[in-house]
């Protein structure tokens, strides 16, 4: 893509979404540019990745085509506020913050903005990432396309409706530190069997990374898959056994629910 790209944030989020428009090459080094108040990340992000950072916050937007504000939710309305001076009616503004709805951000601009809100997750670092999209009525159909290719292009994006929102950022937001949860706790199980630890984790990893790509490539229901491993009075239906004694679907849907009611509340 031949426009420039402005991100605002060199946190976690930020990272990875450059790092996924590097390795998707759909934005060349120097049509990405990127800005924080924290100077050390910002040279980081420079030196590490090699992308323009810009000295201020203004310089940004007058600079980029697109704006990508990834920064916590409550840095958002300040940031906001900086930059509506410089905003027309040609740029369109993501917003990667759980909890702000489009609506609050219309109303701290100047000008009637093209606004995505968008959900990513972290394994855009590694070309998986998972992201939820939604736009207002300003921005049009060629313009939802455009970013939904750059969300895509390091993992799979899909638009929801904004009320679906709040369980995107409880289920795939939030996800990937339940999954690594499970890997540790699955490795420390063959630990406690006598497996040496790096190993317990390269297995573990393996048969999430394998069992996820069962589900999406086979298009079967994961109980069906679940119950293709469970031969009758077999190791595994013990082992079904007892994650249902204590509790485990309930526990995860309960962290799933736990991370989007606090979305909601933020």
């Amino acid at each position: 893509m031949n426009e420039k790209i402005g991100i605002f944030g060199a946190g976690n989020m930020g990272k990875a979404l450059i790092y996924g428009l590097i390795q998707s090459k759909l934005y060349k080094l120097d049509n990405i540019v990127v800005y924080d108040i924290n100077q050390e990340m910002l040279d980081k992000v420079h030196e590490t990745l090699k992308v323009s950072v810009a000295p201020d916050e203004k310089s940004v937007v007058r600079e980029a085509d697109l704006i990508v504000l990834a920064v916590k939710p409550d840095a958002q309305p300040s940031l906001l506020n900086k930059i509506k001076s410089q905003l027309n009616e040609d740029h369109v503004l993501i917003s990667i913050a759980p909890g702000i709805t489009i609506s609050q951000i219309e109303s701290l601009l100047l000008i009637p903005a093209k606004i995505v809100r968008v959900m990513p997750n972290t394994p855009a670092l590694v070309g998986e990432g998972m992201s939820g999209l939604v736009a207002n009525q300003n921005v049009e159909e060629s313009e939802k396309e455009k970013v939904k290719t750059i969300f895509s292009s390091f993992g799979k994006a899909e638009f929801v409706p904004e009320s679906l929102m709040d369980a995107v950022v409880g289920l795939s937001g939030s996800g990937p530190a339940y999954v690594y949860m499970f890997i540790e706790a699955m490795a420390d199980g063959a630990v406690q069997q006598g497996m040496p630890r790096n190993m317990a984790y390269q297995f573990a990893a393996q048969t999430v990374l394998g069992s996820a790509k069962m589900v999406m490539e086979t298009g079967k229901h994961p109980g069906e898959l679940k119950d293709m491993v469970c031969s009758p009075g077999g190791t595994t239906i013990e082992g079904v056994k007892s994650l249902e004694e204590d509790h485990f679907r309930a526990t995860v849907m309960n962290a799933v629910i736990a991370g989007s009611k606090k979305s909601r509340s933020m």
